[in-house]
């Protein structure tokens, strides 16, 4: 294996995607739209929502495709309110026509998303499909799970020094091994790992989020989940376990007779999805322990300080004084009181009084 330079973020056009900066959020079009007015306007949703980027799938089914027959199964939602689903087959190159756009086309949704401020790659299938995105200029490129063993395509995405996104599936370790080292044998390191549970959507049991922490690991990389289930919950555990990048896949309606559509996040869901990831980071702080003046001035309240239970003259020692441990905790606290055991009181103080350190002599 390679040895690689100890770096745990890359930069993604004018952003910085690793640890120590906010969860890089991209939401994924490419398998729920169908047209590049479908497609624009999934991009502008992906904006208003506040995410960081948008991607879409670049693939040629007449090239990818030899068996034009060959089925694809997956479930589609039919009633929002029940949940019922029902489990489809249609025709894998059906299904990827309709995702299909002309060269002109791509080139303005990648105008569209930059004037919107989004960033733009895409998963590609062919080296043709490479040179499209050099063409528009994206600064990244993502490479299919089912092509992680694809050395020639991934030495050529990373010959282009794009980003190389590295989707794993149900790749073993040592196949992401070997597809790191090609990128980094062509000089790119800048790559993105991504744990991307296989199924549509994806088994509980496939999820295996704690693969996280042993990409985190093994690679000096950002590390990113790719999710294929309903709601934020896996979203959330990804970050928790250390993601860097979260990507969610958006619809119009989950309830549309197509692959992906079941799991996608709707315009009402898509900027509550981002405010929870986002409320996470903030409570997940930092691994130091930092109390806000806030926390501090609470404390203080439900603590506790020295109290005299019975009066004491003038020069009275502290070990000798009667006391209990009372609210609040702006006095001597029970852990300080100890410290005055050879001070003596400065003045007169009554049954009641809190003790402070201003009340000793040599305090």
């Amino acid at each position: 294996m390679i040895s690689y330079t100890e770096s745990r973020s890359v930069r993604f056009g004018d952003r910085i995607v690793g640890d120590g900066q906010p969860c890089f959020i991209t939401y994924e079009a490419g398998p729920t739209h169908d047209s590049l007015d479908s497609a624009k306007a999934l991009v502008s949703m992906a904006a208003e929502s506040g995410a960081d980027a948008v991607k879409f799938q670049i693939f040629d089914a007449d090239k990818l495709v030899a068996d034009r027959k060959q089925l694809f199964s997956y479930d589609i939602l039919l009633d929002k309110s029940t949940g019922e689903t029902e489990t489809v087959e249609e025709p894998l190159y059906d299904i990827l026509q309709r995702r299909s756009l002309r060269e002109d086309e791509w080139l303005e949704l990648k105008a569209h998303s930059d004037s919107l401020g989004l960033a733009f790659f895409a998963t590609i299938g062919f080296e043709e499909d490479l040179d499209l995105l050099v063409r528009m200029k994206c600064d990244s490129v993502k490479i299919a799970s089912a092509d992680v063993n694809h050395l020639p395509l991934i030495r050529k995405a990373a010959a282009t020094g794009m980003c190389i996104q590295l989707d794993t599936g149900n790749a073993t370790l040592g196949e992401i091994e070997k597809a790191v080292d090609a990128s980094c044998a062509e000089g790119n390191e800048r790559i993105i790992i991504h744990q991307c549970p296989s199924g549509y959507p994806a088994r509980l049991t496939s999820i295996n989020l704690k693969i996280i922490e042993t990409l985190r690991q093994m690679f000096p990389f950002p590390v990113a989940y790719s999710d294929h289930t309903p709601g934020a919950d896996m979203d959330i555990a990804a970050i928790v376990m250390g993601a860097n990048l979260v990507e969610k896949t958006i619809t119009f309606d989950r309830c549309t007779p197509s692959v992906e559509h079941i799991f996608s996040l709707e315009p009402d869901d898509a900027v509550g999805f981002i405010e929870r990831l986002r409320d996470v980071e903030v409570a997940m702080g930092g691994a130091r322990r930092i109390l806000h003046e806030a926390e501090k001035s609470k404390r203080d309240m439900i603590r506790r300080s020295a109290f005299l239970t019975s009066d004491a003259p003038r020069g009275t020692p502290a070990s000798g004084l009667n006391i209990e441990f009372r609210r609040p905790g702006t006095g001597l606290a029970p852990d300080v009181i100890e410290l005055f055991s050879d001070a003596v009181l400065n003045k007169d103080m009554a049954a009641g009084e809190m003790l402070t350190k201003d009340a000793f002599i040599n305090a």
